[in-house]
This record gives structure tokens, sequence and C-alpha cells, in this order.
């Protein structure tokens, strides 16, 4: 029987739809914080003390933030159920908060950090990002025998070794990175604190502790050391194509491919070139990374890059599929936005996808040259109706969809960010993450919601060819438990989600053996509460590590994929429809981070996930005829 009628449902979608209504902006966006680690917080506050700069005022901010976070044995975690604390996450707010002066390592909260990161082994067990951001101050030997040849930079793009063999998001840190470490970039001063205190070996021992020890880390050295051995011009050449590289890629707010991360080491290798730090180039960018700041619980946090594009397509979508016409004012200016931010440069994503014109979609609001395939599909979706009546966004949309499309992987699956960056030897490095950094390949949430894309919005089937792969690989990186891995989402809820309403929307029939397989393991996994919930810890394992809570952003994943092949009155239907309805959540509930950057390093809290993905539900509920 049903516990709820389309009637009570309905009201809550009236509710939500109000809310939206008041809190769009007047440029047609909404604007949500899109809240990360402390990683981003502590970097800003690392360069402004490296540079001199006494904004006293948001290091401050910064620093209250940090401290507020803090766990009661002294450590960072990175979400609500991490094991102990993060060690990486530690170092980092603890040296950031000595550089902040908000906390001296005499205070007992630091005492308590201090023995938590001796106990883990100490700085040298550190992911190698935060050993950089040390040797940059000074407190950690940059490797005496790991160079990096630019030459690298000058290598045929075709090359194994070039740097477009590896994945955009790697490639805008690897360079200004591997300037500095070639350069040996110290910036330390009298000012700078001192965390020697925090190696339990003494660090000369540890110069090559930056890649793990193995066969393959030597062969991969041997390799550079060739590049090395090219003459000294070669070299000047690939140091002077870096800097291009860098400068070429620079957003109109200052801000390296429009991230805080990026922008921070940026300018960092900026300096290491003998840029000083009244040069414009450098200014322009600390404008930049400020711009980023946004409010996060009454405090100050420095978003990687602000969510706008997709936090607005995905509300449109969101809003359209609960009733809202196009024709309505509140719909009609965010796809007006929409329009504006769409592509026009030709990026990075051209080197292996040269013959296709710009028209995809970035994440945020100032990017305009790393168009990606999820926010292109959001952006599609949202303005699908809106093209059938207006001219502008017929253009807009039969672009979009020409470059979604030419963006499919060689494999039949879809990237994040660029086609065929998928080489499988790059994942066998010696470096931490190197399968999810270093490689852009197909995934089961991106491949899954083009498919939904497709299927529901432009007319695809699965006789379509590019769909007959797409289903294809997606079959076929099916886990055996009938879950599939998500890589922008936590985790195997995303990811099964996405797959499942991707391969429904093409014809793939609900009795079909991965669909059936996929909805007995979402069924299995339901919470007590009605809900569903899995830990971050997923993403680091690679396998489903249930939450003992449930969130509605993974309840709303769950709930839709089983409205696409379970009658509305199933229980676990109805009682997650429960879940979702109640609104009486937990603080801890409502602000578990359900979205990946890095495994083990860097996890998102989307603000807008909890309103997007349950009225998606809800409204496929009511559309759902029994």
């Amino acid at each position: 029987m049903l516990l709820f009628s389309n009637e009570e449902i309905r009201e809550e979608i009236t509710t939500m739809v109000h809310d939206l209504h008041e809190t769009q902006y007047t440029d047609g966006t909404w604007r949500f914080c899109f809240e990360g680690p402390p990683l981003t917080d502590c970097y800003t506050i690392i360069l402004l003390h490296c540079l001199g700069i006494g904004d006293e005022s948001l290091i401050s901010k910064l620093a209250d933030r940090l401290l507020s976070i803090q766990s009661e044995n002294g450590t960072w975690k990175l979400y609500e159920d991490e094991q102990d604390g993060n060690l990486s996450a530690t170092i980092q707010c603890y040296f950031a908060l000595l550089c902040s002066k908000a906390a001296k390592k005499s205070d007992t909260n630091m005492k308590k950090a201090e023995r938590y990161i001796k106990s883990q082994g100490g700085l040298t067990k550190a992911h190698f990002t935060t050993k950089f951001i040390l040797s940059v101050c000074g407190q950690y030997p940059w490797p005496t025998a790991f160079y990096i040849p630019m030459s690298i930079l000058m290598l045929p793009k075709f090359s194994p070794l070039s740097i477009y063999s590896i994945s955009n998001y790697a490639r805008i840190h690897f360079i200004p990175m591997a300037i500095c470490g070639n350069k040996r970039l110290s910036l330390r001063s009298n000012s700078t604190p001192d965390v020697s205190h925090l190696f339990t070996t003494p660090p000369s021992l540890f110069t090559q502790s930056w890649i793990r020890e193995s066969r393959l880390s030597h062969e991969f050295l041997t390799q550079l050391k060739k590049l090395a051995s090219y003459p000294l011009h070669i070299h000047e050449q690939g140091l002077k194509k870096a800097e291009k590289f860098l400068l070429d890629r620079i957003e109109s707010n200052g801000t390296l491919y429009s991230y805080a991360t990026s922008t921070v080491v940026m300018v960092f290798a900026l300096l290491a070139l003998g840029y000083t730090k009244d040069s414009p180039i450098i200014q322009k960018a600390i404008k930049g990374l400020k711009s980023l700041s946004c409010p996060a619980n009454d405090q100050v946090h420095i978003q990687n890059s602000p969510s706008t594009v997709w936090d607005t397509a995905l509300l449109s979508y969101a809003l359209q599929k609960a009733g809202v016409s196009a024709d309505v004012s509140m719909i009609h200016r965010a796809n007006e936005y929409l329009l504006s931010r769409q592509h026009k440069k030709y990026g990075d994503w051209t080197v292996h996808n040269p013959n296709t014109e710009p028209g995809g979609w970035g994440f945020s609001d100032i990017n305009t040259i790393i168009p990606d395939i999820d926010d292109t599909t959001a952006a599609l979706r949202a303005i699908t109706s809106t093209a059938q009546t207006q001219h502008p966004f017929q253009v807009a949309l039969s672009k979009g969809q020409k470059w979604l499309l030419s963006m499919q992987n060689n494999d039949g699956g879809w990237p994040s960010f660029e086609k065929n960056v998928d080489q499988k030897w790059l994942a066998t490095l010696p470096i931490e993450n190197a399968n999810f950094t270093l490689r852009d390949s197909s995934t089961a949430d991106l491949t899954g919601r083009t498919l939904e894309y497709l299927g529901n919005f432009a007319g695809y089937d699965e006789e379509h060819p590019q769909v007959k792969q797409a289903v294809n690989w997606l079959i076929n990186n099916q886990e055996e438990n009938g879950s599939w891995y998500g890589k922008w989402g936590i985790c195997y809820i995303y990811g099964t989600w996405a797959a499942v309403t991707g391969l429904r929307a093409v014809g793939i029939q609900a009795n079909h053996p991965c669909i059936r397989k996929a909805i007995r393991w979402l069924k299995n996994i339901q919470n007590n509460d009605g809900g569903w919930g899995e830990s971050c810890r997923s993403a680091e394992v690679e396998r489903f590590v249930p939450l003992q809570f449930s969130t509605p952003s993974q309840t709303a994943w769950a709930l839709d994929a089983l409205l696409t092949s379970n009658s509305k009155m199933e229980r676990s239907i109805q009682t997650g429809i429960q879940f979702l309805t109640t609104n009486n959540y937990s603080s801890t509930q409502h602000t578990y981070l359900t979205g990946t950057g890095l495994p083990g390093q860097f996890y998102t809290q989307y603000h807008s996930y909890n309103t997007i993905f349950p009225l998606i539900a809800l409204s496929n509920y009511i559309l759902t005829e029994n």
C-alpha cells in the first residue's frame, strides 16, 4: 500500500520550489559554497604568509575555521567517520595555524596534534602534496636526485611521456610543482614556523621519500635521467614553454584553471622563475584566490572552485522535473545564464579531440577553457525545453551535443575532461593516488549520466552505435555484487544510480541481469531508517563501506534508481520516501560529505545536493504510475 499519496509529495515539492525561488540570484544563478577539506584554507594562509601579505581579517577567519573543525583528539579529519584522523590534513592545519599566529606550539590542542603526527610516522609519511608545500617553505628537503626535466614539454603530444598523456587536473598541478622542485624553491624566512620537531627520523635520510621505492620507480627515474641528459638549451626552452603553459591558462580573475590549489602552486612557480611578489600577475592571482572565499557554517572557506554552473544547471533541470515550466522567469533566467557560460575557446581537450568545435560547459562561473562531461550534460538537460522555442538555445544544444558525443573514449565510456587520456601504465607509477589523478578514464557515473541525457532528452536508444558501446562498457564494468564505482560522488551508491538510470533511459529492460543485480544490491544496503548512507572510506578502499546513518542525497540517488525499475508501492521505496519527507535530519546527516575530489585527500560537501536530488527523486515518484 502507498504510505504517501501524490498530493502529499506535491506539497513537499511546492515548499522546495518556493524556497529555491527565494534564493535565486538576479543573474539567474544559485550560488552555494563548494565546501572542501581544510587544504585550500591552509594553502591560502601559507601563501599569504610566504608573501608577507598581512590580510589579518581573512587569515583570522580562515584560522578560526581550522580551529573549529579540529577533533577532540587533536587531529583533523576529512569526514565524520574517518578513523583516528588524517595525517596530511593534520600537518597542513598545524603548519597553517602556526603561520597565522592563531595558535602556538605550546597550546594544548597543538600538542595533541603534534603527538598524533609523530605517532603516525611524522612528516615523511604525509602525502607528497603536503611535502611540496612544506618544501616551498623550507621545512622539508627537496629530493636531491629527483629532477623533472622541463624538456618533457618539448616531447610530441603522442609520446607516452608527454604531459598530455596525463589528466588535465594532474597536469595543471604537476608543471608548477616541477618548476619549484627543479629550482629548489625555499621561501623560508625568520618568521617561518619551524616544524622540524615533527620528523620522527632525521630528514636527511628521507630525501628520496617523495615516491615509493620499487623497480618501476627506478625505471621511471631512469627515463627522466635520459631526458635530463638533453642539451642545456633544450631545458631552457622547456622551462620557457612551462612558463608560457601556465600563463596561457590563467582565467580572467587571475586564477589558474579557476582552481585555488593550482593557483597557489602557480604563484610559487612564478616566484621560482624570478617574478617578484609585486608583479601584476601574482597580485591578480592573489586577488582571484581571495575571490573564491565563501561563508561556510558562519565562517569563511576558500572554495577550490565555485560550483555555480553545476548548481544552476542541476537546479534548473530539477525544477523543470518538478513541473515548473521553462517559460517561468525562474527557469528562463537560469537558462539564460547557462547559455552565457557555454564555452567558446579551444582548450587542452582539443589535443586528443582536434576536429570538434567548442560546445561544452565547465564547473564554475569563471571557467572558460576546461569544459567537462558532467557539467555539459547537466546544462543540456536544463536548456532542452527552452531550445524547442528559442533559436539561440537550439544552436547551443546542437553544439553541446556534438561536443559531448565527440568526447566518448575508444573503450565506449565517457571520461571527465579529456578523451582517451587513459594509459594503464600510469596507474602503476609509484605516486600516491596515481590511478585516480593521472588517468582520466571512463567512469560509471559519467557514462551513466551521459546515457541518461541521450536517452531521456536526445531520443537515443540502445541501437545507436555510440550508445551500444557505452552500454557494453557499463555492463562489463559492473561489480560482482551488482554495484558500480562512481568517481566524483560517494561512491558505489552514486555510481550505481548513474549507471541504472542511464541504462534504463536508453531502453535496457528492468529484467536485464545487470539491472536486477543492481536493484537487489541497493535494496540489500538500505538502512533501518529507510534511507541510504555510504562512507567516504568507500573511495579509499574501493569497496562499499556503509554509514551508520542515512544522508538525503545518497537516499535520493538510491530511490531514483529504484523508481526506474520497481513499483512505487514497494516497501523499500515507501520507506525511502518517508526518510526524505520527514526532513528531521541530524546535523551530521545534513552535512556529511558525499562528493569526491581525491580519495583520502579531498572530499566535498555540495550544499545544493540535499535539495537537488531529493527534489528529482520526489518528482520521479509522482511521475511513476504505480
